[in-house]
C-alpha cells in the first residue's frame, strides 16, 4: 500500500504529536516536586586522598606532565 504525499504528512504530524507530547502536558510537568537531597556513599574500595597523592607521585615520575600526571612529574 502506498501513501499519497499529503496522507504521509498527515500521518507523520499525528504520530509526532504523541511522541513529543501534547501541549497540555507541559504544564503538568512543571508541577512536579524537586527531588530530595542526594547523598553519595563512599565505596569501600575508594582510596583516601592522601593515598592517591602518594600513588600519583610514585607512578608519574619521569612521565609527561599531562592528564592525571599533571603536577606530579617532579
Amino acid at each position: 500500500m502506498t501513501l499519497s504525499p499529503l496522507r504521509f504528512v498527515a500521518c507523520t504530524v499525528f504520530a509526532s504529536a504523541f511522541t513529543l507530547g501534547l501541549p497540555g502536558q507541559a504544564a503538568q510537568d512543571g508541577a512536579r516536586k524537586p527531588p530530595s537531597k542526594v547523598t553519595f556513599h563512599k565505596s569501600p574500595s575508594e582510596e583516601a586522598p592522601a593515598a592517591r597523592e602518594k600513588r600519583l607521585r610514585r607512578e608519574c615520575q619521569g612521565r609527561p606532565n599531562a592528564g592525571m600526571c599533571a603536577g606530579y612529574t617532579r
